[in-house]
């Protein structure tokens, strides 16, 4: 396939097609290792085919993510350590895709690049495959641009695209939640994929930075700084099937004070026992590195929070248990109280 298929006008251009050739090749064993069932065909064609089994969905809605991973992509970049970004591509969308109850069927992704080098290409999908086994979606197709001009030849962007679906019947209803209903946080890895541009600001980030290392971190500001964004897809869909969730809140830009509140109706309100939360070593190092203030921290960081669900006070110590035993260390973090003030700290 494609034998024929090369131009030298193009390559002198700055795109070199034989390369994306290569860069295919070697990362089909990634792709091969998200396939489901439901997946009807391979990479390479003009899209990707899914069959939807319906069987225990009578009222079928489908759900659609997107989103890159912001500005963490230059510590890919400084450190050349590009086989991690990918899982952050899947879960700032699969996280997203299960706050309504939704169920992630399949991923495609796009790369957009200076330079295509198959084996960096490879090693971001090998992330973005790892990403879909944990999020137990498919990655069904995807696109690499290369684009010379746009990016430097060392630069890439990383964006994905995840659709879900759920019965009609399981969308969670936010008008459910009432006051005194509990809000029980699943920890997150760290600050995760939002709030860069500022921790990039405070650390003067280069090469140097993100190498040097600080015990209470336990390791290199870099290694802590690009750790993975957790996916909480699976410890999510069995608390659904086991307890009933009336709200999710995906704790990503705007920290608490923005996405905790979308979960919520009008005229209620996010009560947060300050003190139950367990906030790691990385946030503290930022406030006091830049001397950013608390709200602010509140308001970009998840704060050790990746997400949060919103249960009944009958139902919070089952829910807790079924979280632990799905391997999140969940724990509850507030309740919701009567108010418009959004998020209140006590």
């Amino acid at each position: 396939m494609h034998n024929n298929s090369a131009s030298e006008a193009y390559k002198a251009a700055g795109v070199d097609i034989t390369a994306g050739y290569e860069a295919v090749k070697l990362m089909q064993k990634h792709i091969a290792r998200t396939t489901i069932p439901g997946v009807v065909s391979g990479i390479g064609g003009f899209g990707g085919l899914f069959e939807l089994d319906l069987s225990a969905t009578p009222n079928p809605v489908l759900v659609s993510g997107t989103d890159g991973v912001g500005t963490k992509i230059v510590l890919a970049f400084l450190m050349n350590k590009h086989d991690t970004i990918g899982i952050d591509c899947v879960a700032m969308c699969a996280n997203d895709v299960i706050c309504c109850g939704g169920k992630p069927l399949f991923f495609l992704d796009y790369i957009g690049m200076g330079k295509n080098i198959p084996e960096r290409v490879a090693s971001i999908v090998n992330g973005v495959a790892e990403g879909c086994v944990q999020a137990g979606c498919a990655l069904v197709g995807g696109e690499c641009a290369e684009m010379p001009g746009v990016y430097h030849e060392d630069e890439y962007d990383l964006v994905g695209y995840c659709t879900g679906v759920v019965d009609k019947s399981r969308i969670l209803d936010p008008g459910s939640i009432a006051a005194g209903d509990v809000i029980i946080a699943l920890p997150s890895s760290g600050v995760h994929s939002n709030g860069f541009s500022l921790v990039r600001k405070v650390f003067n980030i280069d090469a140097k930075a993100l190498a040097t290392h600080y015990d209470e971190l336990g390791g290199t500001l870099g290694e802590t700084l690009l750790t993975p964004t957790k996916i909480y897809v699976k410890p999510i869909l069995a608390l659904l099937e086991q307890v009933q969730v009336k709200g999710i809140s995906h704790i990503t830009g705007g920290g608490f004070y923005e996405n905790i509140p979308r979960a919520l109706p009008d005229g209620l309100s996010a009560k947060i026992d300050q003190a139950s939360l367990q906030i790691p070593a990385i946030f503290d190092l930022i406030a006091r590195t830049g001397g950013v203030s608390e709200r602010d921290m509140f308001n970009t960081f998840n704060m050790g929070v990746g997400m949060c669900v919103v249960v009944a006070p009958e139902l919070a110590d089952q829910a807790v248990a079924t979280l632990r035993a799905n391997g999140e260390n969940a724990y509850i973090m507030g309740e919701v109280v009567a108010g418009d003030d959004g998020v209140i700290f006590a």
